[in-house]
Order: structure tokens, then sequence, then C-alpha cells
């Protein structure tokens, strides 16, 4: 089915979206997805979608000086908390207010496209070896996708292999690594007696009190935590924010979207930000 000419831009993204992942899967007690922003006059002829972690003020500069872009996907909303204001002197309400006055509209979909079939939690767990994932289902709102997933290897391996799997598919230099003492390296030698891994590519991962792992693969974890996973002889594997999204949306989002416009026979075009970068940097 051909859109019609008449529907814009940022309809076309939603519904596509939606297909992809659906803001039903978003955990809403803290979240906030779907269209954040939407300007009273649209680009008219806009045919360029950007894809990035975050909304700076680089990426949106790049979208304000090509008139072709009408819609910034960014993965994690740029605001969480209500607004009391718009002021030109704070930096987020002013990148809020020059998506509005240059036409661009802003989607995100952040929790949804970590819990949804072939999300970002599948993504993270696809780099860790081959096996069987499935998904655990925390909340009963989350529509028994799960916000965790587990990988049952196929055949048990070593904390290394699985450090080395994780670098070479995500495509990172480090990673940090928490070894509780039964996988830890003992005359230079890792044990492979790691079978299971829990997956959580949120922000929350006291989720992982209600798994039994051999590693917990997530994005941050406090210190007491991972004390408490150690003691369990629980390895913990983190990876930041911005490396497993990044390799997410230029492998599986980018081609996915595009796809779906190609399937109504629209020519819309998907890009990645170039100015889409980790802001920290191991030294």
């Amino acid at each position: 089915m051909n859109s019609t000419n008449s529907e814009s831009l940022i309809s076309r993204v939603e519904r596509h979206m939606e297909i992809i992942a659906p803001l039903s899967l978003a955990d809403t007690t803290w979240d906030n997805v779907g269209l954040l922003i939407e300007p009273p006059k649209t680009r008219q002829f806009a045919t360029r979608v950007i894809l990035t972690t975050d909304l700076t003020k680089q990426v949106l500069d790049d979208a304000v000086a090509d008139p072709k872009v009408g819609v910034i996907i960014s993965y994690r909303p740029p605001m969480f908390e209500p607004l009391k204001r718009l002021n030109m002197a704070d930096e987020r309400q002013a990148l809020i207010m020059n998506c509005i006055v240059n036409g661009i509209s802003v989607y995100s979909p952040h929790s949804a496209l970590d819990n949804c079939d072939g999300g970002v939690c599948d993504w993270m767990g696809r780099a860790l070896g081959d096996g069987i994932i499935t998904s655990m289902a925390l909340s009963p709102e989350l529509d028994g996708s799960g916000v965790v997933r587990i990988l049952t290897l196929s055949h048990p391996t070593s904390l290394d292999m699985i450090v080395a799997r994780l670098k070479l598919n995500l495509s990172v230099k480090h990673v940090r690594v928490a070894p509780s003492q039964r996988h830890a390296q003992q005359d230079g030698v890792f044990s492979q007696n790691i079978r299971t891994i829990g997956i959580y590519a949120g922000s929350n991962p006291s989720v992982f009190a209600a798994v039994k792992a051999d590693v917990y693969f997530t994005r941050e974890m406090s210190r007491q935590d991972m004390l408490m996973a150690a003691s369990r002889g629980t390895s913990v594997i983190l990876c930041q924010d911005p490396n497993t999204e990044r390799s997410y949306l230029h492998h599986v989002l980018k081609p996915r979207l595009e796809k779906q416009f190609q399937n109504e026979g629209e020519s819309i075009e998907v890009v990645v930000s170039e100015h889409d970068y980790d802001t920290l940097l191991v030294m």
C-alpha cells in the first residue's frame, strides 16, 4: 500500500516505528517515548530521517542545515521531566525550541526499542554467541516481551571468550568486567563453565535480583550490585550505553526502517548521525 502524498513524514515514521517497536512495550513508569516534538509547521518536502542515540546541538545543527531532514529519531528522549518554562539560556530547552522553529519533529523509542522482538536486548544477546534466547517478563504491562533476556549458550564457554565476542560484534575496544571467583582466571586459564547469561538493556540493574545466570550483561551497575552478584557466583560485564545503541542503530534499526519505507513505495532516506559519539573515553 502506497502512502498518500498528504501524509506527513512524522506520521509515516510513527506508523513504521510502531510496527518495529510498539510503544506499549515501553516502561512508562519512568520513560518518555513516542512523538516528543511536533512543530506546528513541518518541512513540507522532507525526505530524510536522522537516527541518533542522543539529540545534541551538533546533531540538530546538521539537521537544520539539511532541508531534506524532517525527523530525528533519538533513541534516548531529549526530555524526561515536565518543563515549567522554555528558555534559550537552557541548552536542553534551546534544542527543543530550535527543533520547533526549524520544523523538525523528534521521536524517541527508548525502552520500547529495548524490549521489542529484535530490539536492543536481543541485539546484545546475539553479540554473546550462539544459543537460545528467552524472555523473562518482570512487568505484566510489557506484553510478555520482557525486559530481561536469558541466553543459554549452545556450548559452555569462558569469560574471556565472551568478552572477545562482545568486542568484535559490538565494535568496541573495551568493556568493564567484574569476574566472580568461579569465573576468574586461575593459573593463566579461564574455566569454560559459563552457560547462561542474563541480558538487560535498561537503566535499572536491580531487575537482576530475580534472575539466576552465570553472567549478567548490562550497561551500568553499582559497585554494591556487582559485589552482590559476585557473592552469588555471577560475573558482570558492563558495556557503556552508547556502545550497544550505536551499533544497533547502524546494523539493525536503519535497515529495518528503510525496509518499512520501501515496502510502501516511499522514497525516504534513513541516515545515522555522524556526530553520534561516546562522551566517555578510556585514555
